[in-house]
């Protein structure tokens, strides 16, 4: 199954994890992404939590895959800052393979954050966000028109 951005903001914690497990690795993302964090997952405050968000604090990521890295675009500004490598690797949550976006070599802010994200619709990519090896929550990243 395919899914929006939209869609992912209405399932639960459970419901992404099986979209997540569901997801391909597809090619490392080049270009600009609009983020989404999805907190708390599949309630009725979700949608006004993710735009809260999207306006004062991330708006997703920018990624260059010709020198595996990507940078965050952060504050109501859409400053780009949070360097982080990205490569593909296993997966904390299932062992399979997915794009890590790993931040322990990059940034003194970020270095216990860690990112997996999986293809799960077109030019969709859903996340889940660590903190050493504790999972905290999942995102979204859609690249191009929604």
């Amino acid at each position: 199954m395919s899914y929006s951005a939209s869609d992912l903001l209405d399932l639960s914690d459970s419901q992404l994890d099986d979209v997540f497990k569901g997801g391909t690795v597809g090619a490392i993302p080049d270009g600009e992404a609009d983020g989404q964090a999805i907190i708390p997952a599949g309630t009725k405050f979700t949608r006004d939590i993710a735009s809260i968000i999207n306006i004062f604090a991330w708006q997703g990521k920018t990624f260059d895959a010709k020198h595996g890295t990507l940078t965050n675009r952060i504050s109501a500004l859409g400053v780009n800052a949070i360097v982080a490598q990205v490569y593909v690797g296993q997966s904390l949550f299932d062992g399979k393979d997915c794009i890590v976006l790993d931040y322990s070599k990059t940034s003194l802010l970020a270095k216990h954050v860690r990112d997996e994200i999986r293809l799960v619709g077109p030019q969709l990519y859903l996340g889940l966000v660590y903190w050493d090896t504790k999972r905290t929550i999942h995102f979204s990243l859609q690249f191009g028109a929604a």
